[in-house]
């Protein structure tokens, strides 16, 4: 059975709070160290960028 957990983070550039829903085995595999796009391949690339560097859409967006 899928179990959705709720990341939240605060961007270190603008002080803004986000969220992503992910699958918590393959957040737990990420973790233990499993690369990003392959734990989470149904996430878009902002999103697996949201859970690297916790910063949110809009920083992302104007840093890449």
């Amino acid at each position: 059975m899928e179990t959705n957990i709720i990341l939240e983070m605060q961007c270190p550039f603008c002080g803004k709070r986000h969220t992503v829903m992910v699958d918590e085995l393959a957040y737990h595999a990420y973790l233990d160290g499993m690369k990003v796009q392959n734990a989470f391949p149904n996430l878009t690339a902002t999103q697996r960028e949201q859970i690297i560097s916790h910063l949110c859409p809009k920083c992302i967006e104007q840093m890449f």
